[in-house]
């Protein structure tokens, strides 16, 4: 385990520099392509604060069907992408390791404007509530300054079966 990575699993750490690259975004996710939307964590302060950016390019999957044309990211997986920076974030902590965040409710979602390929996704979660198991979260994204997307993300940590 590399030096950052360490910082990231001690419960102390609120280091905002951290940095994970996509091969140390999957020790951590499950998700793999074409579901892995997180390219790169440029920030995270413990258990409390992440940044990630994906880069969204015309080489994506969905943009064969959403919508020829006139490609569009689908909102749904805005969703998803704020929702894994937020699993890397929760994953990371001392003693989640082995566990998995899966959603029990997206509230208040709503989306501002078009993603496009091209776009560089800013992905900012930061956590409202902790309660044993269930983590609340706002999240949002940016594009060059520009609010793309926004929720209220809630989920539990499960162990793996």
């Amino acid at each position: 385990m590399n030096q950052e990575n360490s910082e990231i699993k001690s419960s102390e750490a609120t280091n905002k520099a951290v940095r994970l690259d996509v091969r140390e975004i999957q020790n951590i996710l499950p998700h793999r392509y074409p579901f892995l939307l997180v390219d790169r964590v440029i920030e995270m302060e413990g258990y409390q604060r992440a940044v990630g950016i994906k880069n969204v390019t015309m080489n994506e999957p969905f943009f064969q069907g959403h919508f020829p044309g006139m490609p569009v990211m689908p909102a749904v997986l805005q969703i998803e992408a704020m929702a894994q920076l937020a699993g890397i974030m929760l994953l990371s902590r001392a003693g989640n390791e082995g566990k998995l965040a899966v959603f029990l409710s997206i509230d208040e979602a709503k989306f501002r404007r078009q993603v496009i390929p091209g776009d560089q996704l800013r992905i900012e979660v930061n956590t409202t509530k902790v309660k044993s198991r269930i983590v609340e979260a706002e999240a949002k994204i940016t594009v060059d300054g520009e609010l793309a997307s926004e929720a209220k993300i809630k989920f539990m940590l499960v162990d793996k079966e």
